[in-house]
């Protein structure tokens, strides 16, 4: 019985995949604040300059350095699964397979790119990153990432989660990061927020925005930030893992498949599985990929598609996506990885071509859906990889009923060892549903009035 499918290190892919090679409408381009699109300089003291190239880039294949592959055999190629386990439980003929990326050191995805960014950082002779943190997965991958190549590490993690999620700062701090909640008192921009609000649960977009700051005021010039999703560049470094899907499943002669499915925060996970599928859809596979978001933070379901900032200050570039609006500030939901006010620019364009098909999903099904999984599979997954289970599992019922074989595909993007308190808060029957009020909403996506607006390009074919 199959139940794992390995590949040797000599298989491990050498090139990652640029969706924006064969999207059939290009992404629009970032733009400054007179409205018009930047220049590779403009990010010049945010990002290294090798960096700033892959973020513009539109070569298909770009090579992964020596250098970064021989630290990313620490784990990789990780383990293609079939959820057996899963399926029995379910009753269902659909055939369900799951990319395990909770193997690395910080036990998710967040390395593939945490180490690339480090690498290309360190060889423009950049000597400290800052950077943002959700629930620490991301924090505890650059902290890793970090300790590895030498650099120094400077994480603003989201109060909320910062509270929630203590074992994560102790991750960090053994690697050697430096973590603090945000907002904090040291920014300028974490001080003002205080000041409006002193009890803030903290965002994405608030520590973003104190990351940002902290790299740019630094005179030295050895300081660079650093984003765990959402650039083009981030998803790109993460496509190794839907690469390495394709070799594995075409191993055991999987020939198709019929739906890949990762969970949405800024779009790394999900983009870094389904891209190399969405090209084959590009090409005439019949495939449904299924992006899936909490609904206390709608981004792709409800949200417009806007250009906006990437932080609550406004100090990053307005990027064309569907957004919430800079300002919002997300209920304390437990997956505190799907909090972000935004959706990766690549993924969105996707979105408006009708290439992917986003769900949302309430919390409650989610640890419903975990828990059937840690007592079908055994492992206990991520608050954030719950999202994508409970959409597996309704397509994988769906099968059932409608009694077809189903092949179908997704992320499992990080393990929830370190979120057990999100597991106690369900099973003690203190979590709720929470889908965010049409007036929220409104008042929320308000921030976005007076910004360029992006026209909706797309080719109809889908």
């Amino acid at each position: 019985m199959s139940i794992k499918i390995l590949l040797d290190e000599d298989e491990i892919p050498r090139k990652w995949y640029n969706l924006a090679a064969d999207l059939p409408t290009p992404m629009q381009p970032p733009l400054g604040p007179d409205g018009k699109p930047i220049s590779p300089d403009a990010l010049a003291a945010v990002f290294p300059m090798n960096l700033i190239e892959q973020e513009m880039s539109t070569e298909r294949w770009i090579d992964i350095p020596e250098e970064v592959l021989e630290i990313l055999y620490r784990w990789r190629p990780t383990p293609l699964r079939r959820a057996r386990y899963l399926e029995k439980a379910l009753g269902t003929p659909a055939r369900i397979y799951y990319k395990d990326e909770g193997v690395s050191p910080p036990g998710s995805h967040k390395p593939n790119t945490a180490v690339a960014q480090a690498w290309y950082n360190k060889a423009f002779g950049i000597e400290r990153i800052t950077t943002e943190t959700g629930a620490g997965q991301w924090g505890s991958a650059l902290s890793f990432a970090c300790a590895l190549l030498g650099l120094k590490c400077k994480v603003y993690m989201v109060r909320i989660s910062y509270d929630q999620k203590p074992f994560r700062k102790l991750m960090m701090q053994t690697w050697g990061g430096e973590c603090v909640a945000s907002p904090s008192t040291q920014t300028r921009a974490g001080r003002e927020i205080l000041e409006k609000d002193p009890d803030t649960p903290g965002s994405l977009g608030i520590a973003i925005s104190e990351a940002i700051e902290d790299a740019v005021s630094d005179e030295s010039g050895k300081t660079r930030y650093s984003l765990g999703s959402v650039l083009n560049h981030v998803l790109l470094h993460q496509t190794i893992i839907g690469l390495e899907a394709k070799k594995q499943l075409e191993k055991i002669n999987e020939n198709k498949v019929d739906v890949v499915i990762g969970c949405a925060g800024g779009g790394s996970n999900f983009a870094g599985l389904a891209f190399p599928f969405v090209l084959d859809k590009i090409n005439g596979a019949d495939i449904d990929i299924i992006p899936v978001e909490p609904t206390s933070c709608p981004t792709m379901t409800r949200a417009p598609f806007a250009y906006d900032h990437g932080d609550t200050a406004k100090m990053t570039p307005l990027l064309p996506m569907f957004s919430l609006g800079h300002g919002f500030v997300p209920p304390p939901i437990h997956a505190g990885g799907l909090r972000y006010h935004g959706m990766a620019p690549l993924v969105s364009q996707a979105i408006v071509e009708g290439l992917l098909r986003p769900e949302a999903m309430g919390q409650v099904k989610c640890y419903e859906s975990a828990l059937l999984w840690a007592r079908t599979e055994g492992y206990i997954p991520a608050p954030e990889t719950s999202h994508a289970i409970a959409a597996v599992i309704d397509e994988a019922v769906k099968a059932r009923e409608e009694g077809k074989e189903k092949v179908i595909l997704f992320n499992w993007s990080g393990h929830g060892l370190m979120d057990l308190m999100g597991y106690e808060a369900y099973m003690d029957g203190r979590l709720k549903d929470y889908a965010l009020p049409e007036e929220e909403l409104m008042k929320s996506i308000a921030s976005l009035e007076g910004l360029p607006k992006p026209p909706i390009r797309k080719t109809g074919r889908w």
